[in-house]
């Protein structure tokens, strides 16, 4: 039976890298650019229901309709996908967006122009819900940097957290990059975003485009990437982290799985993905494919979608994903030597702290690949580096009026600081932790709290009398 998830992307930067998720989802399972299915293999429609509802026409061959909810405050993307070669695809009600756009301010997303459109949103969300069998969660894709991905996204989180509380929430969140900056207001954005993320997401997978432009530029040799170029490395992602759910394999992994074996506590659910093998086109034949290679590369800075050196932090968990026709055994035993040469790097409490799923569908193109997400206490680098451009600003109270302009009490701000803070000492809390000897004296004989020992003797005494 296949477990739905409903996609929602939203603003600019969701709904392009929406676009080219949905194409390579397309390719994957042997769908047209319409939804009808042109593949050979029935494997490609055995769980096509996770992301497509069946659409049946009376004569006509079935169509497969994506479950995805597209939203901007401003028609200029969504008008884009419309007239694309993909607009055929969607259903037109799934399109929702406004007149004026957010203009990078949160507060607008969040709390005048967004919360317009949040009652039509959620109802073609409750549509979609209720024609699922087994409705497992929600997929947000969305960047932190600007104003409708950022405010209206983190509304609409609140919302669902509201509404399906017992639902998997899972984003793939585009944080900004200093490298890469488009707009002065960021780091605003991204710190009051991350601060409704701690609250309401169960699993945040970050991208940053710093690490998808050095990908591009120095593994791929794309001399002056275009954002189509950096969206389909996502998409990779995207889809390698789905593949379980969406084909059979040996080892299965779902949401509420990856959830489970990846979070040890709640706040920290931020997730640093990559990918493997990214190569250069041309150099393919020169490419060598081995399940060592492979698993080494995904642990590689140079292989990671966010600007942050792991080496720097440890692992508390770790999620692999391998697709193509893989052993298990030769998997498992590959994984556990990289984790003994490299224990250091692992925390040592949480034992058999990286899992495996494996799935014999290769991507397309592809004979082999994998997907890692990590938690790593290496991740507050990035919310360092975000806090620290916050503050300058926020000392100085500049650009403060806008926000306030739109009704927003400049408390949110500090209260955003100072969780954000909490966030990155609690990171840097476990990174710390060790196992010491404490911990096994402690779980090693009760203790019987003095006193105790004499009542029971006496119970004993009494029962014997008797």
């Amino acid at each position: 039976m296949t477990r739905e998830i409903i996609n929602v992307q939203v603003g600019q930067a969701g709904n392009q890298v929406g676009e080219s998720f949905w194409r390579m989802l397309l390719a994957e399972h042997g769908l047209d650019d319409d939804g009808f299915y042109k593949g050979n293999d029935p494997l490609m429609l055995a769980r096509v229901g996770v992301y497509f509802t069946e659409v049946e026409n009376s004569g006509e061959a079935i169509k497969y309709v994506p479950r995805s909810v597209q939203v901007d405050l401003e028609s200029g993307v969504c008008d884009h996908i419309r007239s694309g070669k993909i607009g055929g695809l969607f259903r037109p009600d799934t399109f929702i967006t406004g007149e004026t756009g957010a203009g990078n301010n949160w507060a607008k997303g969040f709390y005048t122009e967004g919360a317009e459109l949040i009652e039509p949103i959620l109802d073609t969300v409750r549509r979609q819900t209720e024609a699922c069998d087994a409705f497992q969660g929600f997929q947000l894709i969305h960047s932190l940097g600007g104003g409708t991905g950022a405010g209206l996204g983190s509304l609409l989180l609140s919302k669902f957290r509201e509404e399906y509380p017992d639902r998997m929430l899972s984003t793939f969140s585009i944080i900004p990059s200093p490298k890469v900056s488009e707009t002065v207001v960021e780091p605003y954005n991204a710190l009051l975003s991350v601060h409704q993320l701690v609250e309401n997401s169960d699993l945040t997978m970050m991208i940053d485009n710093e690490a998808l432009y050095d990908i591009t530029v120095r593994t791929l040799h794309t001399q002056s990437p275009a954002f189509e170029d950096l969206n389909v490395l996502v998409s990779q992602v995207m889809c390698g982290v789905s593949t379980s759910l969406r084909f059979p394999g040996q080892l299965n992994g779902d949401l509420r799985k990856l959830g489970l074996n990846l979070v040890p506590f709640p706040r920290l659910h931020f997730l640093m993905p990559s990918y493997a093998p990214f190569y250069d086109p041309k150099a393919k034949a020169f490419v060598r494919h081995t399940i060592a290679d492979l698993t080494h590369a995904l642990f590689d800075r140079r292989n990671l979608l966010v600007a942050c050196d792991p080496r720097y932090g440890r692992y508390l968990t770790a999620a692999t994903i391998f697709r193509g026709k893989i052993s298990a055994n030769e998997v498992e035993f590959t994984v556990n030597e990289l984790q003994k040469k490299n224990s250091n790097q692992f925390v040592e409490w949480i034992p058999d702290n990286v899992s495996v799923t494996l799935c014999t569908v290769p991507p397309v193109g592809q004979s082999q690949s994998a997907t890692c997400l990590a938690n790593s206490t290496a991740v507050q680098e990035l919310f360092k580096r975000t806090l620290t451009q916050f503050a300058a600003m926020y000392k100085r109270r500049a650009f403060l009026h806008w926000y306030t302009g739109e009704g927003m009490d400049s408390m949110e701000f500090s209260e955003a600081e100072s969780n954000a803070q909490d966030l990155i000492s609690e990171y840097q809390q476990y990174q710390e932790a060790t196992l010491e000897t404490d911990d096994y004296e402690e779980y090693g004989e009760e203790e019987v709290p003095a006193g105790e020992e004499y009542a029971a003797e006496e119970e004993f005494v009494g029962e014997e009398e008797q």
